[in-house]
């Protein structure tokens, strides 16, 4: 996805840059430290999210460089003295900048929840903090989009849902991101040709209201259309009275059937979509048109897909746009990267945790991993403990409330967080094939119980710390505290 990384060292906020020059200034830069990306509530108010952005979020970080003109635009940046805001010594380092952390990460299109990290960052201080801005900005958005495609598909009951959100994404890279995000959530295909070319992405589209508007009337529109594009025949029913579309799609669809060829269907973008979908299902099945499709638009998302199928709606392909790539009903994910541990000059980790008067916004410490439990097929909860003390025997953790708990040694276990990186270095040169990424999403939200995945009060799927863990972190706040 990424067409041009001459200026990638450049897509960060500020003040990343400004704490690298001060950690190579007080000799900090290349001292590992560990740094983790999770969120910290479900989008939408649902009872997960699907991770997304991986592979871009990998492409970022091979790509991350500094080139000559980036160099002398960092150098004319002023401090509020008028001098120069970072010392030759400190471009120089950005210069000869080579990346060389470790990732680890949550494959694309598993199940995630609050608190999990979707990444484990580990490397010199200095080239963690740069990546931060850019590795949220991708993951953030890509999860978040991935999450909405999953609820407006699986509302859809197995219909197929076309991504249409081109037009009304957050600029052109927004969009490109979103058509991505989109498929592995769940969509069948995109209106989105270049997301085609670049993803494998299946191609959906047919015309528009200026093309029936551009002839004298709905007859001699339809008719061209046919000639034009006589394998790709959806009919656009609704420029002037959808009822009597739909029979003139019709008349034409007998004609293009005489030359050998099918109508594939209508689509209605306005109006009382129950009545007219149910009207249009029923001339097309007494006109002999039984597998001609109903496909519907026009401001739909899972909550007014499922008020659709509820009260009857005869449709059978759904087209989404703008509640789609806009994320319509939650404006961002609310992803964050935090510090984790830092390690001494002895090797020994020292964990850190960022403390708040919001209890759920403490940070976990420590070198974290995620074990998933599965029981039957279905995941049953997540633990997440600390490399460096293990996983308690049995399973002992403790959840948001400070109840404890046991999982059943008999589960089935699974670990999350798998290397993808290896200084610097991608672990997997293979293509990343986009429709085993959308299946894993499908299997994966399969495999939490229906409650978790309904749209209306979801269950809260059970995520909790190691109890060595819960007890690494509270005595940390503690130490903390008592310092200040």
């Amino acid at each position: 996805m990424i067409r041009d990384a001459t200026h990638l060292g450049l897509l960060t906020d500020l003040y990343q840059l400004t704490m690298a020059a001060g950690y190579l200034k007080t000799g900090k830069s290349e001292r590992e430290a560990s740094f983790h990306l999770f969120f910290r509530k479900n989008p939408f108010g649902g009872g997960y999210a699907v991770a997304c952005g991986l592979e871009q979020a990998l492409e970022f970080v091979e790509n991350f460089r500094y080139s000559a003109g980036d160099l002398d635009y960092l150098a004319s940046l002023t401090g509020n003295d008028g001098q120069p805001l970072f010392e030759p010594t400190f471009l120089r380092y950005l210069g000869d900048l080579e990346i060389t952390v470790d990732i680890d990460a949550v494959p694309e299109g598993t199940a995630v929840f609050p608190h999990l990290p979707l990444l484990r960052v580990r490397g010199p201080l200095a080239q963690c903090q740069l990546l931060e801005t850019g590795l949220l900005t991708i993951l953030n958005f890509q999860t978040l989009i991935a999450t909405k495609a999953s609820r407006i598909s699986r509302a859809a009951e197995g219909d197929p849902v076309l991504e249409f959100g081109l037009r009304r994404a957050q600029g052109l890279d927004g969009g490109l991101s979103a058509s991505r995000a989109a498929y592995i959530g769940g969509c069948a295909g995109t209106s989105n040709v270049l997301a085609g070319r670049c993803f494998g992405i299946p191609l959906k589209g047919t015309h528009a209201h200026s093309w029936v508007m551009s002839f004298d009337d709905e007859d001699e529109a339809f008719e061209a259309w046919a000639a034009s594009s006589p394998n790709n025949c959806v009919f656009l029913v609704d420029t002037y009275d959808s009822i009597a579309g739909v029979q003139r799609a019709i008349r034409v669809g007998h004609r293009l059937r005489d030359r050998g060829f099918e109508m594939i269907g209508i689509r209605l973008d306005s109006g009382d979509l129950v009545e007219l979908s149910q009207q249009a299902r029923r001339l097309l099945d007494a006109a002999g048109f039984t597998e001609a499709s109903v496909v519907a638009s026009n401001d739909l998302d899972e909550l007014r897909i499922a008020e659709l199928k509820t009260a009857g709606a005869a449709i059978d392909v759904w087209g989404v746009g703008t509640r789609l790539a806009t994320a319509s009903g939650q404006s961002a994910l609310g992803g964050v990267y935090k510090l984790t541990a830092v390690r001494g000059s002895d090797g020994t980790w020292t964990p850190k945790v960022k403390l708040s008067e919001v209890p759920g916004k403490t940070s976990n410490p420590g070198l974290q991993q995620v074990r998933r439990h599965i029981d039957s097929g279905i995941f049953v909860g997540d633990v997440i403990y600390d490399l460096e003390r293990g996983l308690s025997e049995p399973c002992r953790w403790i959840d948001a409330g400070d109840q404890e708990h046991t999982i059943s040694t008999d589960a089935e276990t699974m670990d999350l967080l798998v290397p993808v990186m290896d200084h610097g270095q991608r672990l997997n040169r293979q293509p990343v094939l986009i429709d085993e990424v959308r299946n894993r999403a499908q299997t994966q939200l399969d495999q939490l119980d229906p409650s978790v995945t309904c749209h209306d009060r979801p269950t809260i799927y059970p995520v909790g710390l190691d109890v060595r863990l819960d007890r690494l972190k509270k005595d940390l706040i503690m130490k903390v505290r008592s310092e200040l």
